[in-house]
């Protein structure tokens, strides 16, 4: 599938019935504006024999095609928009699964501004090949029923479009090749240059906070120059091809008018004739205009298959395991020879119920072991079990249903602060106010109009970063899982709320094995045992207070 061709077959598969319908109405209607010329040279050439009752039929009929076309159009337009909507959800739908998919690997290497442009913009130009299908074949068809018209009016025209017709279209194709290329890089850079200013704008109190708005700005305008450089030299492809397409079109149309003149001079052909086949050769500036733009079409929309491809397509982070956790679970994890840069060897074990505090000197330490211990990524060597149990072995989904590891960066969704934090009604009233006690959200919601029922804005922009971390926290806490892993849960919080955060959490955790991976003084003391991590191994085990007064490296780091 990574050369976008199954997106695309999937993409149509999937609406082939709408396809169909849009398609026929598609075709009845160019076949209607084929029929009209010709219709009035007949009709000319009734007038001019004298024939009022022929006259009158044909004119009849006439009416009859303007009505049936009229309609044709009304409803196949309705159906081939309603074709690419649907493929493009449905494209939409997949893409997203996959991103969401319990063993990741969609994100590796690709900016979240990326993946919504390839999930929205590049779903949208698959969903519009529906369209440039239906048209196209509706044009293919127009073509051959106008040389058939051609035909009965003239051989020699009708074998000149239906000859002729073949080698225009596959000279369209070759002409699509370039631009189809230069359409694919467009999107390349567009999808980077969003997600640059999709992390931009998250990290905005952040790079305010460091004075680096220029910096910024001059990374962000670096890339943006480079997508408007790649927009201006597709945009460019685009129209050398339309306007060739246009003149090549232009010049077999006038070929037909031509020779149609001069079979008409030589009175090979009746008047009525003449005014046929050159509303016909007329007509045909339609379809022939179409190829142009079902072209580009074609090429853009396989461009943004190959690149919805490539995220269907993405290997997953984490392989194998299918078993269940031991139920009841006990919480016991031991890491064996763990290996994962740059985690190098490490081993340690903790408990059943256990209140842990583990501080990494190295932040990217740290980082790995919480993604290690959720298993969105295996290590390289080594291996962590729970209950006695390797989580290599355990299913995702089934695994983070009892181990619920929280990275520092965290998101916030639009909705109420109290569906935020149960997890949509999953969690039970008395552990949702139970979790926004102890993460001191209580206080956040007494500042606001509408309390716990105040709804938030998309990632909860309008609170302060500690404000979100306190209810980030009040969410981990409320999935009351037997095993919680959080990072640096209380960064952006005063010092006096995290004080109160700490006392409280170890009440709420009681009997169940909790991991701090911090550095927080606050919140390490109420731990039973503090693990130092340093250059990747253990570098000391004990008490917060004991370590504070023996250990240099742990004092640094802590109290620095």
């Amino acid at each position: 599938m990574s050369d976008g061709r199954g997106v695309l077959a999937d993409a149509l598969g999937g609406q082939r019935r709408t396809l169909a319908l849009s398609t026929l109405l598609a075709t009845l209607h160019q076949a209607g504006e084929a029929s009209v010329p010709f219709l009035i040279g007949v009709i000319i050439d009734r007038a001019v024999a004298g024939g009022l009752g022929d006259l009158a039929l044909w004119l009849g009929v006439l009416a009859a095609v303007y009505l049936g076309l009229s309609y044709s159009f009304r409803y196949g337009a309705r159906a081939a928009e309603r074709a690419a909507e649907q493929a493009a959800h449905g494209l939409r739908l997949r893409v997203t699964r996959r991103v969401l998919h319990e063993r990741g690997g969609a994100e590796t290497d690709r900016l979240p501004g990326a993946l919504v442009s390839i999930a929205t913009s590049d779903a949208s130009r698959v969903g519009g090949v529906a369209i440039a299908v239906i048209y196209g074949t509706a044009a293919v068809v127009s073509l051959i029923f106008a040389a058939v018209l051609l035909l009965s009016v003239s051989i020699p025209l009708g074998l000149l479009v239906l000859l002729g017709t073949p080698p225009l279209m596959l000279l369209t194709r070759l002409l699509g090749k370039p631009l189809e290329a230069r359409s694919e890089t467009e999107q390349e850079h567009g999808a980077h240059t969003s997600g640059i200013a999709a992390d931009l704008v998250t990290g905005l109190r952040v790079i305010k906070g460091l004075r680096a708005e220029s910096a910024a700005v001059a990374r962000y305008s670096e890339r943006s120059r480079g997508a408007l450089a790649a927009t201006v030299r597709a945009a460019r492809a685009e129209a050398a091809y339309k306007s060739v397409v246009l003149a090549l079109g232009g010049a077999f149309l006038a070929v037909i008018a031509v020779v149609g003149g001069l079979l008409a001079v030589r009175g090979q052909i009746s008047v009525g004739q003449l005014i046929s086949s050159l509303g016909l050769a007329q007509f045909l500036v339609g379809p022939m205009s179409t190829f142009g733009w079902v072209g580009a079409d074609l090429a853009q929309g396989r461009a943004s298959a190959r690149r919805i491809a490539a995220v269907l397509d993405a290997p997953v982070a984490v392989r194998g395991g299918e078993a269940s956790p031991v139920t009841p679970t006990r919480g016991a994890l031991a890491l064996r020879g763990l290996d994962s840069p740059p985690l190098r060897g490490l081993d340690l074990d903790i408990a059943p119920g256990e209140l842990v505090g583990i501080v990494a000197t190295d932040p990217a330490e740290a980082a790995t072991l919480v993604r290690l211990l959720g298993r969105t990524s295996d290590p390289d060597a080594g291996v962590i079990e729970l209950d006695g149990v390797p989580l290599a072995d355990l299913a995702p989904d089934d695994l983070r249903a009892v181990v619920l590891a929280v990275e520092h960066q965290t998101d916030l969704f639009d909705g109420t602060i109290r569906a935020g934090v149960s997890l949509s009604g999953r969690a039970r009233p008395d552990t949702v106010e139970a979790a926004v006690s102890t993460a001191d959200a209580d206080e956040v919601a007494r500042n606001l109009p509408d309390g716990l029922d105040t709804v938030l804005d998309d990632r909860a922009h309008s609170l302060s970063g500690g404000q979100r971390q306190r209810i980030a926290l009040a969410r981990a806490l409320a999935g009351d899982p037997p095993v919680l892993v959080v990072h640096d849960p209380t960064t952006a919080v005063d010092a006096v709320t995290e004080a109160r955060i700490a006392g409280r959490l170890r009440s709420m955790r009681d009997g169940r094995t909790t991991i701090l991976v911090t550095a927080s003084p606050a919140l390490l003391a109420v731990t039973d045992r503090v693990i130092v991590v340093h250059r990747g191994t253990v570098h000391a085990d004990g008490r917060h207070g004991d370590l504070v007064a023996e250990n240099d490296t742990y004092r640094e780091t802590v109290l620095a």
